[in-house]
C-alpha cells in the first residue's frame, strides 16, 4: 500500500458563517513523517504546516496509527503500549525477529528545525527488543534524547478509564507530562526500572549477591528520588493551573499519593533516599516471595478531583471524567508553552466523539489560542467544523492519506 506524497497547507473547507482568524504558526510542531512498514502502511509521506491536524475516516481506515508512529517520537512504547514487533506491518514479515519497521520526521522547534528517527531493525532470535534512535540523522544516546526536542502528550479512548482502572496507568500519564517540563525525567525513569528489574530477578533466582543488590538499590533510590521529586513539581504546578480553569472543562485539582513523596515532604533529598534505600533492603525476604519491591515511587498514584463537585474523579461520570482528562492536558499544555516556549504536539484520538457541541467548540479555540499542533481523528468529519479555517483535513481510507 502506497500513497502519494502531501504537499502544502492541507485545505479547510470555506464555510459560509465566520470563524476565528487562523492561528499563528505553532512554534513547535510535526511538519513531515515518513512511515516504513509501519503497521498498515507500507510506505506513507505526509506533509504539513505547523497547525492542528484532522484525519477522519471510517473505522479501521488507519488513522490511529499515524498517532501512535507520532507517539514513537517521545521515550516510551507509544500510546498502545505496544512491543515493538506488533507495530511492523505483518505482511511482509514473516517472523517476529525480521519485523522491522522505521517513523521519521521533521520537526519545528522553538530552536529551529530538527529531523528525528526511531525504529525497529530485525533481530536475532531471542534477543531482546531494541529501539534505534537518530537525530538529525546521528545516532542518539538513547530515547530520553527524543524528550529533549520534542514535547508530546496524548489522549486515547483507552484512557477513558484512567480514574477508575489500576495506578499504573495513572502514573504513566503523569510520567509522561512530567518528562514535558523535565526531559530528564525519561532516563531516570529507564534506569529505574532497569534496577528494578534486575534486582527482582536476583531476588528470584537466588542465592542473593549483597554486594550486587546494594549496589542496585543504591541506583533505585537516588533515581527513584529524584523521579518522585519531579513528580512533586511537576503536579504542584499543575494543581495550580488546572484549580485556576473556567468555562467549559472543570477545574480539578491534583495530589500525589506515595511514600516516597511523602519523605520529601517532611525531610530532605538525601534523608528521602536513606529511607528508601533502608525500605529495600529490610524487604528482600518479602521481596523475593512476592516479586517486585514493596516500596519506591513505582507504587505511588496520582490523585484528580472534580472541584466543582467536590469528587474524586473515580466518582464522577464518564463525560467529567473525559472532561477532567482535558482540562489537566490543556494546563500542562500552557504550562510548557511559557516554560519552553511551545506547548507539546498533542495526539488526540477519537476526543471529539465522546464531547458535546459546546466542550467540542471550546477544545478547538483552547487549542487555537495556545499555538498547540494537534493532531486529532475521528470518524465524521462534521465533528471537526469547528476548526474550519484554522486546522488542515486529511481523510484516510484503503491505506491513504489524502488532503481535502
Amino acid at each position: 500500500m502506497t500513497t502519494a506524497p502531501l504537499t502544502g497547507p492541507g485545505g479547510a473547507r470555506a464555510t459560509a458563517h465566520l470563524r476565528p482568524a487562523p492561528p499563528p504558526v505553532c512554534a513547535q510542531a510535526v511538519t513531515r513523517v515518513d512511515l516504513t512498514d509501519f503497521r498498515s502502511y507500507a510506505r506513507l509521506r505526509l506533509d504539513v504546516v505547523p497547525r492542528p491536524v484532522v484525519l477522519y475516516g471510517a473505522n479501521g481506515a488507519g488513522k490511529t496509527n499515524v498517532l501512535e508512529a507520532l507517539s514513537f517520537l517521545a521515550p516510551g512504547r507509544g500510546l498502545r503500549r505496544a512491543r515493538l514487533s506488533e507495530v511492523a506491518r505483518r505482511e511482509v514479515h514473516e517472523t517476529e525477529s525480521a519485523r522491522a519497521w522505521a517513523v521519521a520526521a521533521m520537526v519545528a522547534t522553538p530552536d529551529g528545525e530538527a529531523a528525528l528517527g526511531t525504529g525497529r531493525e530485525p533481530a536475532a532470535a531471542g534477543a531482546r527488543e531494541r529501539r534505534q534512535v537518530r537525530i538529525d540523522g546521528s545516532p542518539a544516546r538513547g530515547q530520553p534524547a527524543l524528550a529533549e526536542i520534542l514535547g508530546i502528550a496524548w489522549l486515547t479512548p483507552e484512557q477513558d478509564r484512567l480514574f477508575v482502572d489500576g495506578a499504573g496507568g495513572r502514573r504513566r500519564f503523569l510520567d509522561r507530562l512530567v518528562t514535558g517540563f523535565d526531559p530528564a525525567q525519561a532516563g531516570r525513569l529507564a534506569a529505574y526500572e532497569q534496577a528494578l528489574r534486575e534486582r527482582a530477578r536476583l531476588l528470584r533466582d537466588g542465592p542473593h549477591e549483597p554486594t550486587w543488590l546494594t549496589a542496585l538499590e543504591e541506583t533505585m533510590a537516588e533515581r527513584g528520588v529524584a523521579i518522585a521529586a519531579a513528580r512533586r513539581e511537576a503536579v504542584a504546578r499543575l494543581d495550580q493551573a488546572a484549580r485556576g480553569d473556567a468555562g467549559a472543562f472543570p477545574a480539578a485539582g491534583l495530589a500525589l499519593d506515595g511514600d516516597v513523596e511523602g519523605w520529601l515532604g517532611e525531610g530532605p533529598a538525601l534523608a528521602a533516599e536513606d529511607r528508601l534505600r533502608a525500605a529495600l533492603a529490610e524487604s528482600r525476604r518479602r521481596d523475593a516471595e512476592a516479586g517486585g519491591a514493596t516500596a519506591g515511587p513505582h507504587k505511588s498514584d496520582l490523585q484528580v478531583t472534580h472541584l466543582g463537585r467536590g469528587r474524586p474523579a473515580a466518582e464522577c461520570s464518564t463525560g467529567e471524567q473525559k472532561a477532567l482528562l482535558i482540562a489537566v492536558l490543556l494546563a500542562h499544555a500552557r504550562l510548557i508553552g511559557l516554560t519552553r516556549g511551545a506547548p507539546p504536539v498533542l495526539l488526540l484520538d477519537e476526543v471529539a466523539a465522546h464531547l458535546d457541541a459546546r466542550r467540542r467548540e471550546a477544545l478547538y479555540d483552547r487549542l487555537c489560542a495556545l499555538g498547540a499542533q494537534a493532531w486529532l481523528t475521528g470518524t465524521d468529519r462534521a465533528l471537526f467544523d469547528g476548526l474550519d479555517g484554522r486546522a488542515q483535513f486529511h481523510h484516510v481510507a484503503d491505506g491513504k492519506v489524502e488532503s481535502t
